[in-house]
């Protein structure tokens, strides 16, 4: 594995259209429209790439026969070197890449369902993560929640940027609140004046805006989410922009909002959590 210069980025821009799955998160580190990392098996051809984004979601596609940069793969998934500090979410493409890591991992891979100790050292964890298709018509029969006085909904600011709190917050996808502020878009539900949730643009390509979406913690069960993101959808409606989500499988919360919000399931892909 060789980390690959920033300058040289653009050798992945063909490559990435062959990704047949939801790989916004990869491209927007690609397109370097915010700061990630990406390895190759060499620098001047590389046929083998995984690439990081800053959230820590992350994709390993390509040649998935190279047999040198697979060992490396493995001592840097097992974090045997203590590199990262923080786990790592892979998804991979094409699904050959499936065998080779069960063959690379053997008894060191172990499911979700498994876990119960929830082991996060030295074992690679297999989650699944789900792909939606936005379903406009399903939505639009939606019979939408009414704001309590208590609540209003605003443009997502520099200040919601910078408080907002939480695992799936944008300061954690974008660069800078300049950077969001510009390039992207999110609204921030206040409850008696408090920022309670935020729903987002996580990545912008073309026509296509992925939802990212938190609530603060003591705020959740009282349907903010679910408000939030309505109003993003709302504004990719009138904009012809097509609203994208994926999350965990296992993110009960995630999925069943999707649902209901008219997103439908369309693929289930093995999602690996690196070891600490």
């Amino acid at each position: 594995m060789i980390l690959l210069p920033a300058e040289r980025y653009y050798l992945l821009d063909k490559r990435i259209n062959e990704v047949q799955i939801n790989n916004l998160f990869a491209r927007s580190v690609i397109e370097k429209h915010v700061t990630g990392k990406i390895y190759v098996d060499n620098i001047m051809e590389p046929h083998t790439f995984y690439v990081i984004h800053p959230y820590g979601i992350s994709l390993l596609f390509g040649d998935h026969k190279n047999v040198e940069f697979n060992s490396r793969f493995k001592s840097y998934a097992l974090n045997i070197d203590n590199i990262r500090n923080k786990h790592e979410w892979i998804q991979t493409y094409p699904r050959e890449w499936d065998t080779v890591l069960q063959d690379l991992f053997g008894s060191l891979m172990i499911k979700f369902s498994e876990n119960t100790e929830n082991i996060t050292n030295g074992v690679i964890e297999l989650n699944t993560r789900v792909n939606f298709i936005f379903n406009r018509d399903k939505y639009l029969q939606l019979e939408k929640s009414v704001l309590s006085s208590n609540d209003k909904i605003v443009d997502t600011d520099t200040l919601h940027f910078e408080r907002m709190q939480g695992s799936v917050i944008p300061l954690k996808f974008w660069d800078s609140a300049k950077d969001f502020i510009q390039k992207g878009k999110g609204f921030t539900l206040l409850h008696n004046g408090e920022i309670a949730s935020t729903a987002y643009s996580a990545y912008v390509h073309g026509n296509l805006l992925e939802i990212g979406i938190e609530t603060v913690e003591k705020y959740r069960g009282f349907g903010f989410a679910e408000l939030t993101c309505c109003k993003i959808i709302d504004y990719c409606l009138e904009r012809a922009l097509i609203p994208v989500w994926s999350c965990r499988f296992e993110n009960t919360a995630s999925y069943k909002l999707a649902q209901k919000l008219g997103f439908e399931p369309v693929a289930m892909i093995p999602f690996y959590r690196l070891s600490n």
